[in-house]
């Protein structure tokens, strides 16, 4: 994986600059958790990050709201899937207090070479630092990251009461597609999941949705 960290700077892109002007752009409501510091973005995600993004991975699993995963990762299932995407699809975490807290992934969506620039993506985050803007700071950071690469597409799946990370994929620009009904069965019940995708900057201007 690559390692050299990425900073705010007038080369990042808008997409990037206009997520942390989202993130800084409104205090958090009394008692609500401390929002994460913008000025500590993402960076890619190391073989030393294995054990948090395990940890964080986990969590969501457990909790049943955003992946139709039941049983949980090793620290060595982990590692291996890092490896395997290599430098074309990027892992993203950010960190708060030296800590990784939240991460997001791109992976291949279909095996075939007309759809090679386009990547299916997750966003998780420790479940102490939810709600504090970390899922925005991967998701975009993830965003920057597959643009730099090519890809021209982003694509995941949200179950539909799955509502903050709705709202997060909006305010980043994904819109959605469509539900796809009774997609799959989590403990025994079906499951919708509502379809969700973004064209990158850089991608064919001629796309109606842009």
């Amino acid at each position: 994986m690559l390692k050299r960290n990425t900073t705010c700077s007038p080369s990042m892109s808008v997409v990037f600059q206009e997520s942390m002007k989202l993130l800084c752009g409104h205090a958090p409501p009394a008692g609500a958790r401390p929002e994460l510091d913008a000025a500590a973005p993402y960076r890619l995600a190391r073989i030393t990050d294995v054990p948090a993004i395990t940890r964080i991975h986990n969590e969501s699993i457990a909790d049943r709201v955003a992946t139709f995963e039941t049983e949980l990762r090793t620290e060595a299932e982990v590692a291996a899937a890092l490896a395997e995407r290599g430098e074309r699809y990027p892992t993203v975490v950010a960190e708060h207090g030296g800590q990784v807290i939240a991460c997001a992934g791109a992976g291949t969506y279909r095996p075939r070479a007309c759809y090679a620039g386009v990547a299916e993506f997750s966003v998780y985050v420790a479940r102490a630092s939810r709600g504090r803007g970390a899922g925005q700071v991967v998701l975009a950071g993830l965003i920057e990251e597959c643009a730099r690469r090519g890809f021209w597409t982003l694509v995941s799946r949200i179950f539909p009461e799955n509502m903050a990370s709705r709202a997060l994929c909006r305010r980043l620009g994904f819109r959605e597609v469509g539900i796809y009904r009774r997609h799959g069965q989590l403990d025994g019940a079906w499951r919708d999941c509502v379809i969700v995708e973004r064209i990158l900057r850089g991608a064919d201007d001629d796309h109606p949705g842009r």
